[in-house]
């Protein structure tokens, strides 16, 4: 397992040792040992699976504590741009964001730790994004950020508009935020 850091503290991409053959693959996504040696003492307690089509983007969303959550997340089919941005008022990088690309041809992994929004825009047809969350969900400690936030500024590399949920239509902008962490 190969760990990549991003320019965010803590915000981290993981290239898994994929084992290939006339058979397939075969790779380990998650070992508590192994992650426990690099540091990464998350203990996950939830699992979630969407699949979307084309265009999608879920987020910016994040849970607020006791109920902030870290989360493991990568792609099982097709493709997504993912994005986390840094909401810890006493980081040096807080409101910048990193993105990577997470595919079922590269197999990344991106560890988003608690203090983070988080969000992802599919850019294939019925692409399967999976996570390992630290805790579970609670709706009434969910909140989300704009994903077009002017302040934020991030760059979705598309055009136009994405396919949203209504509440993701109309989460606060950056500027009207005040961060639990």
């Amino acid at each position: 397992m190969e760990i990549i850091k991003t320019e965010i503290q803590d915000l981290l991409t993981i290239k898994p040792r994929i084992f290939k053959d006339d058979r397939g693959y075969f790779f380990e996504s998650y070992n508590f040992k192994n992650f426990r040696e690099i540091g990464l003492n998350a203990v996950f307690v939830q699992d979630n699976e969407s699949c979307s089509m084309k265009n999608v983007l879920r987020g910016l969303h994040f849970q607020k504590p006791p109920f902030s959550q870290g989360k493991l997340v990568r792609v099982i089919r097709g493709s997504v741009l993912d994005v986390a941005v840094d909401l810890r008022k006493k980081s040096s990088t807080y409101g910048k964001w990193a993105s990577v690309v997470l595919s079922d041809k590269n197999k990344l992994m991106y560890w988003i730790p608690e203090g983070f929004a988080h969000g992802f825009l599919t850019l294939e047809d019925n692409t399967i994004f999976f996570y390992k969350c630290t805790n579970v969900y609670n709706p009434e400690s969910e909140l989300s950020l704009r994903w077009n936030d002017p302040t934020l500024n991030i760059d979705w590399g598309i055009t136009g508009y994405p396919i949203l949920s209504e509440k993701d239509k109309v989460a606060p902008l950056f500027s009207d935020f005040v961060s639990p962490f």
